[in-house]
């Protein structure tokens, strides 16, 4: 058997580094896709329940947990934001549509990302079982060359 190589140690040890920081980034944006998916959905629900609400009030959250009644005078005119501050107004079925298109396509990616960290996933414990192994060899050739005569 081969003496252990240093060189191939540091090697593997950024390579895990690189792949585990790569990990990180992707399973934060993966966060951030289900999160802005469950605020989809909540929407949808929202949009759903002003309509079949109709003229009586509500109680519409104005954030830190605190609601207001409110009456909203045109449930079926919707107000969505596309991006680079550019809002279209839609119907209330047309604000739905938005953003189950939306939530559709964070889906897709949230897929993408969930192979990407698979395969992520794989080559760390590819790396880490032969970094292992390489530990173990040269703890072997440590022990094999310090009990010998001097």
């Amino acid at each position: 058997m081969a003496p252990v190589d240093p060189r191939e140690v540091q090697s593997l040890q950024a390579y895990l580094n690189q792949y585990n920081q790569q990990a990180e980034v992707y399973s934060r944006q993966l966060g951030i896709m289900e999160e802005g998916i469950r605020e989809g959905n909540a929407a949808i629900e929202t949009l759903k329940a002003l309509l079949e609400a109709g003229d009586s009030t509500i109680l519409m959250p104005i954030g830190g947990g605190v609601n207001v009644r409110a009456r909203v005078e045109h449930p079926d005119e919707v107000y969505v934001n596309i991006g680079s501050e550019i809002i279209l107004q839609k119907t209330n079925e047309g604000g739905v549509s938005y953003l189950q298109d939306r939530i559709a396509e964070m889906e897709a990616s949230s897929k993408n990302l969930n192979e990407v960290l698979q395969k992520i996933d794989a080559q760390v414990k590819d790396i880490s079982k032969r970094l292992e192994q390489l530990y173990r060899q040269a703890q072997q050739e440590q022990g094999a060359g310090g009990a010998g005569p001097r």
